[in-house]
């Protein structure tokens, strides 16, 4: 019997029938890594800015802000002179100020006076030198301060205030300087002193120092 010949028109399978859906398979594999590699992209792409956006924001809320100083009357270290009467009283005291400078750089200041008074009487200044406070730091100045009034009006206060032991004194300066920020960035500020502080003449001490 004569073999039968394979119709025409019909190809032959391929020996793997396999062979075209691996294909397909490994294409759509690699399509996926490549949109997963595409998110984590995306996704540190996102993260880095939100990063630098946090930073940026906290160094203009701390680093970057500008902080007024404070200027104060920190204390009265001792007395050279304490000689108080009724009608009059001279008063040599070393007084010390603080310039508290919280800036991330240093205050550069000029020099400047502060005066003291005695119920709105001017009684003694001082001269503080130029200088600075250095960055998140507090400056400390010693000046010696002649407290004089020679005679106040005989209506005056003094005798009831050297029967309680207590003068009543103020002081006022201002500052003016600049704060430098990573030696790039400044801007001037002026800062005002106002305090008042009590004289213990009993115990020649400076007490009760508030400032605005």
């Amino acid at each position: 019997m004569a073999e039968r010949e394979p119709r025409a028109g019909y190809p032959l399978a391929p020996a793997d029938g396999y062979g075209r859906s691996d294909e397909e398979t490994g294409r759509s594999l690699s399509d996926e890594e490549r949109r997963q590699k595409r998110k984590k992209w995306a996704l540190y792409i996102i993260a880095f800015v939100i990063f630098q956006t946090g930073v940026i924001v906290f160094f203009s809320m701390t680093v970057m802000k500008f902080r007024t100083p404070k200027f104060r009357v920190r204390s009265a270290t001792s007395f050279d002179t304490f000689d108080v009467q009724s009608s009059s009283f001279n008063v040599r005291m070393n007084a010390q100020l603080g310039v508290k400078n919280t800036n991330f750089g240093p205050y550069k200041y000029g020099n400047s006076t502060i005066l003291f008074y005695y119920r709105g009487t001017q009684v003694g200044s001082a001269i503080i030198p130029k200088s600075k406070a250095n960055f998140r730091r507090t400056k400390k100045v010693n000046v010696a301060v002649d407290l004089v009034a020679p005679t106040l009006p005989s209506n005056s206060e003094l005798a009831s205030d050297v029967t309680s032991g207590i003068l009543p004194l103020t002081s006022t300066s201002r500052l003016t300087g600049k704060i430098e920020i990573m030696f790039i960035f400044k801007k001037k500020r002026s800062i005002n002193m106002n305090c008042t502080m009590d004289l213990n003449i009993t115990a020649k001490q400076l007490q009760n120092i508030q400032c605005k």
